[in-house]
């Protein structure tokens, strides 16, 4: 199986800023978060996460008794001039040009189809090898991510277009979790975000 994980909350998204590629670090509550998800990853034997600071702290404060080894296919989307810009910086026609045109790329950065394409090839590899940790039903692999790489892996398990990424929310801290089942990879569970304790 495999688990995707959202880093916790970063302090860009507690100012509602697009990043990307921005290297903004965990907010007091995403450190918080990530300590939450450790009851949840107990059965995780290796861990993958993108190189951003945000995902490899989520890593390391979720999964402590591990290294994790950083993944480039599961950086988040580039969004080019729009990072670190706040959201409401895009208009709701120019949002629904992103919806309707998934060729269509962030601020002269990535598209979403280029996002699919790399997390969809590296779920591929882990599909093609029937030792990998996605056909093991008992020893686990989490990778921390982003929002669109973990909505791009969703679409890859439920075999839709990745379109379909504009009618999903992912939450920070959230795992969504993949396996096989009957041969092919089915969504096992979707966003489900641990409790914080108080």
């Amino acid at each position: 199986m495999i688990h995707l994980i959202r880093h916790g909350q970063s302090t860009s998204n507690a100012t509602n800023t697009l990043v990307g590629r921005g290297n903004t670090p965990l907010s007091d509550l995403g450190r918080q978060q990530a300590i939450a998800l450790r009851p949840y990853l107990l059965d995780v034997c290796e861990v993958w996460t993108s190189p951003l600071q945000r995902a490899r702290d989520t890593a390391a404060l979720a999964i402590p008794h591990l290294e994790a080894t950083v993944d480039e296919s599961f950086i988040e989307v580039d969004y080019g001039n729009l990072d670190g810009q706040p959201l409401s910086i895009i208009s709701s026609d120019e949002w629904r040009a992103f919806e309707y045109d998934h060729d269509k790329a962030f601020g002269g950065g990535e598209s979403l189809h280029q996002v699919d394409q790399r997390v969809h090839a590296a779920l591929d590899a882990l599909y093609e090898d029937k030792e990998s940790l996605l056909h093991d039903p008992d020893r686990h692999l989490a990778i921390v991510s982003h929002m669109s790489p973990v909505k791009s892996a969703v679409a890859w398990a439920l075999g839709v277009p990745g379109s379909v990424a504009w009618r999903t929310r992912v939450s920070n801290a959230s795992i969504s979790s993949i396996t096989i089942r009957s041969g092919s990879p089915s969504l096992m569970h979707f966003n489900m975000v641990p409790p914080v304790a108080k």
